[in-house]
């Protein structure tokens, strides 16, 4: 210890500085909320929007910006920013592109928390929010009107797994100045690319495949184009959202293992849902690669694999109380929310109350898939269909 400072004084303040040199795999943690400057002249020639110095904690450390680069090369975009959750990310993109007298598109399949969320945009902000058919493509310029600034999409959708053509809304919305946003979380940027369809801003909800732990919650906006990242870096700002250095490391550990657990999850959930197909308990398939989606061609043409989320349509002759015997009947598949982990979920919906035109008859029940033995999820679906009747 420095004998010219009393025992308080050196706890806080060291002469010690560690060597260089030190490499390893995994990210190094930076933790900060104040960032220190080694002069006043570093300190006011820093900008936090051009990413050019550190400033502040909630501006990002090397940890984040680590994380925020490597997304942005997976989707091959330009800009990324970070948020607590996918909804906060959702939130900013409106934030930042919406003011009063605005009018926001979003299909009729949206995440349910993003149609909430359009909900209150025109109770409280003056925003016009109107729902699409998802499947309306081209004929999405109709309902175009001048001051429609953004037009939300999903590929698929949430929940019933329509495959919009994007590249027909984006044409018809660049022809009219329209920013176009995907949530491009059902493929985690790996099977989809959205920037080569037309797609302006790229949202992922990275609690699902990118940290495959179920155990963080965080979300992801990349951009290719300057001028939008600036405007949703103010809201960013604005917002004051941040993610913590920990959480950042977690989706950082998880990125080197994504593509292989997400193959995986594909694999097995094709086998599962052909299974389940033949099964005569079922009406329809809702997964994209499968003909009984909607969209399946669309699928074939824009996606090159599918992870591990799907849903089905049960026989109508099945009332909601059966189905949900079913769910409470199964032992490997769990009940709950989110997906992208290696424990297998089933969840019902009562999908009539989330959809507007919604013609289909029967329950519908969502799968994912997680990375257990294909063969043991089909035996614990086949006791719960027994159990069923």
């Amino acid at each position: 210890m420095n004998k010219t400072k009393s025992l308080q004084t050196a706890l806080i303040h060291t002469d010690y500085t560690a060597p260089e040199g030190f490499a390893a795999f995994p990210s190094a943690i930076h933790h900060a909320s104040t960032v220190l400057f080694k002069d006043v002249a570093a300190m006011r020639s820093g900008d936090w929007k051009e990413k050019n110095a550190y400033t502040y904690g909630l501006h990002g450390t090397p940890t984040t910006f680590t994380l925020e680069a490597r997304l942005a090369e997976i989707e091959d975009g330009k800009h990324c920013l970070l948020a607590p959750s996918g909804l906060s990310a959702i939130s900013m993109v409106d934030f930042a592109l919406l003011k009063s007298g605005d009018d926001v598109l979003l299909p009729d399949n949206v995440y349910n928390p993003n149609r909430e969320l359009g909900r209150w945009l025109a109770r409280d902000f003056g925003i016009s929010a109107r729902y699409y058919d998802p499947m309306i493509g081209a004929g999405i310029a109709q309902l175009i009107q001048p001051n429609t600034k953004l037009i939300w999409t999903e590929a698929p959708g949430s929940v019933t797994m329509e495959v919009p053509d994007l590249r027909a809304i984006c044409a018809a919305a660049h022809a009219r100045g329209v920013v176009v946003a995907l949530d491009n979380t059902w493929s985690a940027g790996l099977a989809l690319r959205g920037f080569d369809l037309g797609v302006d801003i790229i949202m992922q909800a990275l609690t699902k495949y990118q940290s495959g732990g179920s155990d963080v919650l965080m979300g992801a906006l990349i951009t290719r184009d300057d001028g939008l990242h600036e405007r949703l870096s103010m809201a960013h700002m604005r917002l004051g959202l941040g993610v913590g250095a920990d959480d950042a490391y977690l989706v950082l550990r998880g990125l080197p293992t994504m593509k292989l657990r997400f193959d995986a999850h594909d694999a097995a959930a094709r086998k599962v849902a052909t299974w389940l197909a033949a099964r005569p308990e079922i009406h329809k398939m809702l997964h994209p690669a499968f003909e009984d989606c909607p969209g399946h061609e669309i699928w074939k043409r824009d996606f090159s694999g599918a992870g591990g989320l799907f849903s089905v349509l049960f026989d109508a002759r099945f009332s909601e109380a059966q189905t949900d015997r079913f769910v409470d009947s199964l032992k490997l598949f769990k009940i709950g929310y989110s997906w992208g982990g290696a424990n297998s979920l089933c969840v019902p919906y009562r999908i009539q109350a989330m959809r507007s035109h919604w013609k289909e008859e029967g329950t519908l029940v969502r799968f994912n898939i997680g990375l257990e033995d294909p063969d043991d999820l089909i035996a614990d679906i086949e006791q719960a269909l027994g159990a069923m009747v």
